[in-house]
């Protein structure tokens, strides 16, 4: 027997969805060669996952005894239903229902079956289809179905398959709920549909989704102001607001001993910003007899960043006084695991938000104001490294610096070797900053660094009589740039301009920086001077893998004939984050529903106040902030003071709209909650 089915998945070379419609049995493999051409006289389906995550011949979806299931190829990784591990054995199998997630190596698959006929476009011939077999291949942007996330489980698209639907497998008959329901493609849906389902339905008064720093500062504002902990629900995929920001700045080469760049106010647990990390640090110090450290981080706040270098924070310190916030303000309460797929507003002035809780469990939830900070929606990645690692599976010599890759480091310790950086930011300079320590603690290895910038850069940007200087081609930015923002001149000035003016203005002000550090410049210049590290200009034509399994970039120099390679053991892409909101599925689902516009920036037009005015459903309210706002009032947007400002915001916002159990914070009722942050009692 022959059926079709659906397997939608995010394709990780290119952060692009995919969706394929394939008739049972289908195999699934990073091989084709490797993969069966029949079984048991039927024609199977190939489905190649190009990753070296993937087996060769990695699984089996077929039938048997009338139902769709599942059988682990003797991987090396296995197969996960649902993120339970399938028991390796050709003579077992896993019974599977339409909607399932299926996790091979690095690829989560949802499988969809008892589809509708469709009339997209065929492909036929392709590496995925050797045999010429007629597959459906549905185009990302008109894609009928939910595609997920491998990393944030949300959804690609705001069309669905049908609520439920009988499924006639042989002769077993099941009924198969699709998640969210057909009723999610309208902008307005009657609250009880939601209950018809027989689906959980929680409500609440506050919604902050996505369950992050945004969300944990946006909840303890509300906390600060008068809201009780079981009024807010943050919806999340981990318990601890910091982990995903945690994760970056570790793989980005900043320990928890080390310091962000931030300033000594921008307290992510402090609403009022004192006692500033330096005083607490200092006072640590003082405690504990180290003077002259605890008078250098008081001398450094008073006299940055003219006569002394800006302080920063270090990274644990940070991450241990968000610890200590949320549990007084009882986030344990406010935080529920949950992916969420789509959110519409509700024919009473809400607004239902539809989310998954794993092993095939859904369920909705319905809140009067909403608050999104989804976050840096994807990592850039170059694309002819893109090519490269799809062409090679070669995950290792090929990597982002915000990818784990520690084994590069402990390869050069122990090997030595060459590594070539593209980038120039504050990433680069962590890697250059590594790779110098570890050229110190392994002085027998020969150590060289290559790296590759686009052009040369003599000059700093320029804003009035200001301008940012330059060394080495790297360019330097004050640590006071958040402040700038929030608190001086700046902040007026773009608050006043209009669009075209705004976009200028961002342009000047930012740009591709890093930390005006004498620590680091030191670093630069030694290496410059003793020739283990080279600074190369040049347009990349393409990256290849040599024989001896290196890495060959091959570049048209500036004003040079010819191509130049640059052959290295390694190569780390450092060019940073990307948050068009088109890349977040959510977003992007949201804006073609509502018919938001998007700003130059292609960011989310929101007002001084930071509300999605076209989300506004009667009383109901849609807040955003962080990386998805920038390009609007207000620069830094995605710094700690940036996430404090937004929430301060629209948390006012709230206040004069005389939202439930919000208060304006008045001297003395400011001064009482600084006194229970003080002493670590909950705001209420």
């Amino acid at each position: 027997m022959q059926s079709l089915v659906q397997l939608s998945w995010l394709e990780i070379n290119t952060n692009q969805p995919q969706s394929l419609q394939l008739s049972l049995p289908i195999a699934i493999g990073k091989d084709q060669n490797s993969l069966p051409t029949s079984l048991d006289s039927n024609q199977v389906s190939p489905l190649v996952l190009s990753d070296r995550s993937v087996s060769r011949y990695h699984a089996l979806l077929m039938y048997h005894q009338g139902k769709v299931v599942v059988i682990d190829q003797n991987s090396t990784n296995g197969v996960l239903v649902n993120g339970s591990l399938v028991e390796r054995s050709a003579e077992l199998h896993k019974v599977l229902g339409s909607g399932d997630r299926l996790t091979f190596g690095r690829y989560e698959v949802t499988i969809s079956f008892d589809l509708p006929s469709t009339s997209q476009t065929i492909i036929t011939g392709s590496q995925n289809n050797p045999n010429n077999q007629s597959n459906t291949f549905i185009p990302p942007a008109s894609t009928p179905t939910i595609l997920f996330s491998s990393e944030t489980g949300l959804p690609q698209t705001n069309t669905n398959p049908p609520p439920s639907q009988s499924v006639n497998a042989g002769n077993v008959s099941q009924n198969v709920i699709a998640f969210p329901p057909e009723f999610f493609q309208l902008p307005t849906l009657e609250v009880q549909s939601l209950h018809n389902t027989g689906l959980p339905v929680y409500e609440t008064t506050y919604g902050a989704i996505g369950g992050g720093l945004g969300s944990y500062i946006w909840a303890d504002y509300l906390r600060i102001f008068g809201v009780a902990a079981e009024q807010i629900v943050a919806l999340g995929l981990e318990p601890q607001p910091y982990a995903r920001y945690k994760r970056l700045c570790l793989n980005s080469q900043i320990p928890l001993h080390e310091r962000l760049r931030s300033n000594s106010d921008s307290c992510p647990d402090n609403i009022w910003g004192f006692p500033s990390y330096a005083w607490r640090e200092a006072w640590h110090d003082f405690t504990r007899g180290k003077l002259d450290a605890a008078l250098k981080y008081i001398w450094q706040v008073f006299a940055e960043p003219d006569l002394a270098e800006t302080y920063t924070p270090r990274s644990g310190n940070v991450f241990d006084s968000i610890d200590r916030e949320a549990s007084r303000i009882g986030w344990d309460k406010i935080y529920r695991y949950g992916r969420v797929r789509s959110i519409r507003k509700t024919n009473d002035g809400r607004y239902a938000i539809a989310y998954s809780l794993g092993q095939g469990n859904h369920a909705f939830l319905i809140a009067q104001y909403l608050h999104l900070a989804m976050g840096y929606a994807a990592i850039q990645f170059l694309p002819d490294l893109q090519a490269y690692r799809s062409q090679t599976e070669d995950f290792q010599s090929v990597v982002n610096g915000y990818e784990e890759h520690e084994h590069i480091y402990e390869h050069l310790e122990k090997y030595g070797g060459t590594v070539l950086i593209r980038g120039r930011g504050i990433v680069a300079s962590r890697i250059v900053q590594r790779i110098y320590e570890v050229r110190q603690r392994s002085p027998q290895q020969k150590i060289s660094l290559l790296h590759l910038m686009r052009s040369p850069k003599s000059q700093g940007n320029i804003h009035g009589r200001a301008h940012r200087t330059v060394e080495n081609h790297y360019e330097f930015q004050p640590f006071n740039w958040p402040k700038a923002c929030w608190g001086g001149d700046l902040r007026e000035v773009l608050e006043e301009a209009d669009p075209e003016t705004r976009q200028a203005l961002l342009k000047d002000w930012g740009g591709t920086t890093t930390a005006d550090r004498h620590d680091w410049k030191r670093i630069v210049q030694t290496g410059l001077n003793e020739g283990w590290y080279q600074i190369t200009f040049g347009d990349v034509e393409k990256v290849d893998q040599l024989s001896d399994q290196r890495t060959a970039t091959y570049i048209r120099p500036r004003q040079m004939e010819g191509l130049l390679q640059l052959t290295a053991d390694f190569i780390i892409d450092a060019t940073g984050l990307d948050a068009k909101v088109h890349t977040n599925p959510l977003f992007a689902d949201l804006l073609d529903c509502y018919n938001i516009p998007v700003n130059g920036l292609g960011r989310l037009n929101v007002s001084n106040d930071f509300e999605i005015t076209e989300l506004r459903n009667g009383a109901g309210r849609v807040y955003a902030s962080g990386a998805a706002t920038l390009g609007n009032s207000y620069a830094a947007v995605d710094s700690f003071l940036g996430l404090q400002f937004a929430a301060l915001r629209s948390v006012d916002s709230l206040v004069a709209a005389h939202a439930p159990q919000l208060h304006y914070l008045n001297g003395w009722s400011s001064l009482e909650q600084w006194f229970k942050w003080l002493t670590n009692q909950a705001p209420n």
